[in-house]
């Protein structure tokens, strides 16, 4: 299956917010969606994370979903590496509830856009990447139009 193949990174800037992207991966599990999952912090390792942003699509990527907390800057640093999308996902925490996460993500210069979801919203990132994909595989667009009527249904 074409789809099986990596197609989607998630990374979070500590391994601390494994369990906020869990979701992320769920969802794309539950699509037959490949992925990676890495930590890589844009202030405690700025040339690893830069150099994953350069090199990701000829490693295979098509979208990342980057997750981070406090001065969140994960998604735009990732963003202003590459134009494959970003997604950012805000997590939660404990000074400021995850505003302060959320306004370092969405407030992104003009020509480096980040996709931003809720606080902890990692669930409707995975959403957002599988229907990213689905623009380009019949197979994930299919899928998603049964998800989307499960939710009708429910």
């Amino acid at each position: 299956m074409e789809n099986l193949k990596r197609k989607v990174a998630i990374l979070m800037g500590s391994k601390s917010d494994e369990a906020v992207m869990k979701p992320a991966s769920e969802v794309l599990e539950s699509f037959g969606i490949g992925y990676e999952i890495r930590v890589s912090s844009a202030h405690r390792m700025p040339e690893k994370t830069r150099q994953f942003a350069v090199d990701a699509q000829k490693n295979g990527f098509e979208v990342i979903i980057a997750g981070a907390g406090k001065a969140a800057h994960l998604p735009g640093v990732i963003a202003s590496y590459t134009t494959l999308p970003v997604i950012g996902v805000p997590v939660k925490t404990e000074d400021l509830g995850g505003m302060d996460s959320l306004l370092s993500i969405v407030q992104m210069p003009p020509g480096v856009p980040v996709a931003t979801v809720a606080i902890n919203g990692a669930k409707n990132a995975g959403i957002l990447a599988v229907q990213i994909l689905a623009l380009k595989y019949a197979d994930i667009s299919e899928k998603l139009i049964k998800y989307k009527r499960s939710l009708e249904e429910s």
